[in-house]
């Protein structure tokens, strides 16, 4: 039998690692979206936090919708060290497939408190339309 050290600390790291993940993969699946949608189009809400809107590239194009930017990292005062830096920086793209085609025209951006809200409507010609029956 094999008698291992029970190390708490160890566990609560990789708990950690886990639940707050490193810079590297923070920014595989950033901004973190939300999607939700009807017949007339839908609204994405992409968390930016720290961001200028002018760090922001939005670009739609038929049913895909790309959000391009970018944050800086933070400066330090002469003689600061970070001690823990989870906040990732750098250059991010993110592309999302809705189930419509794009009124890239009408699409509207707003950031708000480091949320970025945005309303994609669907364009005209990829609307559901009622098709009347006529007796025979």
């Amino acid at each position: 039998m094999l008698l291992t050290r029970w190390e708490p600390f160890r566990e609560w790291q990789e708990l950690l690692e886990e639940s707050f993940p490193t810079s590297a993969r923070a920014f595989e699946e950033y901004p973190l979206m939300n999607v939700w949608g009807n017949e007339n189009g839908a609204v994405v809400t992409a968390e930016l936090p720290g961001i200028e809107p002018g760090d922001v590239e939005i670009s739609a194009h038929g049913d895909t919708l790309t959000l391009r930017g970018g944050r800086k990292p933070e400066e330090l005062e002469e003689g600061e060290v970070c001690h823990r830096c989870e906040r990732p920086c750098g250059e991010f793209a993110r592309t999302l497939r809705v189930p419509f085609r794009i009124d890239a025209e009408h699409v509207q951006a707003k950031l708000d408190n480091g949320v970025l809200v945005l309303t994609l409507p669907r364009a005209a010609e990829d609307r559901p339309r009622r098709i009347a029956v006529r007796a025979a």
